[in-house]
């Protein structure tokens, strides 16, 4: 162990910190693996805030590291804002440790004479961003850690635009943070200045999302929902938000209607992992339901499943989901002849996304993975109006009432799609089906590797690495066209050998694109200890009759490239 790594042990084994902490790092001593985990590193913001393991130390997530983390921001804001007190909405999910965490930001935001408004219990993420903007904050901060596992938590800081924060702020806040020293949290409260808020906020939130995704025209009445929170916060708001658009049969899963951050019945509290959403499954079949809705804890992914050809319930990726509704929107939007329009995706999502804005005649806005790239561009164009969009991660927003991705609205569209398709004889799957028809047959994939610790940290960089010293010539016997690094920012014709610059700004992210338009593309999470890998392949689609046998090719063509690649298990 380095000695810089063992000062920071013997920092934690005195005071500022309590004795608690103190005896928890002492007893680490006894686990020199466990002792270097937990403070090799700092914890980091990545593509969505900061996440980390629940525990003491400067890699994990305790009342210290999110006390220096508050204690920096704070000093940022009252250098943006000299001549006023700010204003900081603070929102928390079921995590464990959440509600007291959240008590502890508020300490010390108030210590440092900002104002904040704390929720009174647990509330959705999109909640958050939206009472940023709703009640004139200038920033906002949400304790969450999303579908993480159990053990995790995590802080997710929102700019006064409710976005989430982007250059310049991010990199100023993290200085910030990182020039501010552990004794220096000023922990005592002035109770003066929380105020504490729920159904005022609530009131306000849950008619916005009626009022931006009640777009449809269908017999509401008859459309049957089977709705799961998978133990998280949209419990609080689902059901009232469908209840006031006009549904009435929605069946909720009450094995998981419960907050709880031990998630009992899943594995994953991920609506992107099938087995999430297999009680819903299960109940659906019960009740004979048209559409099912699962959502992360903090309440901004989805998943659904809805009838596919054979009546079957088929579940959709995120892709999809954000193929059918971008498309669903735009057919019900009145739109202004002399205002431009545009919709937005991420680098790693379906490129259908792009052929869909052709076709209405709009812009597709392509940013870096996550929530706060779409957000940025609604603030670099504001003389263009956002329609919508998405990512392959089953994250959606609907117009921009609010800044981040919204499980809320966009339960809700799903359901006006639904019920809308069902009125005129049809179902989702066929708005789907239609896409296709139109754009072409498009199939993506994700494959995921858990790298823990310090020595996954090293594996994913050395697979990352070898990507770009080596990289594939072709992919499934077709000839890579152009490989772009976003991590030098530049583009490469293999062809020619001509390079160009990206705008985008730097990410570690490398894109290989075959001549047949096939996609692969690789990046570390910025949220769990992930490297990812995303395909995506197409084909001609004209006939549905053969979407399962052309389906079926692609799904082999995405497999047939994992094995050249080396991504099997």
């Amino acid at each position: 162990m380095d000695d810089n790594f063992m000062a920071q042990v013997a920092k934690w084994q005195k005071e500022p910190f309590d004795k608690e902490t103190q005896e928890k790092v002492t007893a680490l001593l006894n686990n020199p693996k466990a002792l270097e985990d937990a403070f090799y590193t700092n914890l980091s913001f990545g593509t969505g805030g900061m996440r980390g393991i629940m525990g003491v130390g400067t890699n994990r997530v305790n009342r210290y590291t999110f006390g220096r983390n508050t204690q920096g921001l704070s000093n940022y804001i009252k250098k943006k804002f000299p001549n006023k007190q700010a204003k900081v909405i603070i929102g928390y999910d079921c995590r464990h440790q959440s509600d007291t965490l959240a008590q502890t930001v508020a300490d010390i935001f108030s210590a440092n004479d900002i104002h904040v408004y704390l929720f009174s219990a647990l509330r959705p993420t999109p909640e958050v961003s939206f009472a940023v903007r709703e009640l004139g904050a200038q920033c906002g901060v949400v304790l969450t850690a999303s579908h993480n596992p159990p053990e995790y938590n995590g802080y997710k800081v929102y700019w006064e635009d409710g976005g989430q924060i982007v250059p310049p702020h991010d990199n100023a806040i993290i200085e910030e943070i990182n020039a501010t020293q552990f004794s220096d949290i000023q922990f005592v409260a002035k109770s003066e200045n929380i105020t504490s808020i729920d159904k005022e906020v609530d009131e306000v939130f849950q008619d916005a999302c009626v009022a931006n995704g009640r777009l449809g025209n269908g017999d509401r009445s008859k459309l049957k929902i089977v709705f799961t929170s998978l133990h998280g916060t949209s419990i609080t708001a689902i059901p009232a938000v469908l209840q006031k658009a006009g549904y009435s049969q929605v069946y909720i899963v009450d094995e998981q209607a419960e907050p709880d951050g031990d998630f009992p019945t899943v594995d994953s509290p991920n609506p992107e992992e099938p087995a999430a959403l297999a009680l819903a499954l299960q109940k659906a079949e019960e009740v004979n339901a048209n559409i099912v809705i699962g959502t992360d804890p903090d309440a901004d992914r989805l998943g659904i499943a809805v009838r596919n050809q054979k009546g079957e319930l088929e579940l959709l990726n995120g892709n999809q989901t954000m193929i059918v509704m971008t498309q669903f929107i735009l057919e019900h939007l009145k739109r202004d002849q002399n205002k431009a329009y545009f919709i937005g995706s991420t680098v790693v999502s379906t490129p259908m996304m792009e052929k869909l804005a052709s076709y209405y005649n709009l812009d597709c806005k392509i940013g870096l993975t996550g929530f706060k790239w779409i957000a940025k561009m609604i603030e670099d164009y504001p003389d263009e109006a956002f329609v919508g969009g998405g990512e392959e991660s089953f994250g959606f927003m609907v117009g921009d009432f609010l800044r981040d991705k919204d499980a809320i609205t966009s339960s809700l569209l799903a359901c006006e799609v639904e019920s809308t398709a069902l009125s005129n004889g049809e179902t989702f799957f066929d708005q789907l089906l239609k896409a296709y028809e139109a754009f072409g047959l498009y199939q993506e994939k994700l494959v995921s590797f858990v790298k823990k610790g310090k020595e996954g940290a090293h594996e994913i960089k050395k697979m990352m690495d070898n990507l770009r010293k080596t990289p594939p010539s072709e992919i499934d016997g077709v000839v890579i066209e152009t490989i772009e690094d976003f991590k030098t920012g530049i583009k490469l014709d293999c062809k020619s050998g001509k390079k160009e610059k990206m705008t985008l700004p730097k990410s570690d992210v490398i894109i290989f694109t075959a001549e047949n338009g096939t996609k692969v593309a690789a990046r570390p999470s910025g949220t769990e200890p992930k490297i990812k890998f995303y395909f995506s392949v197409h084909c001609p689609f004209n006939n549905r009759l053969e979407y399962t046998a052309l389906r079926s090719d692609l799904i082999d063509r995405i497999d047939r490239m994992c094995v050249q690649l080396g991504l099997t298990a």
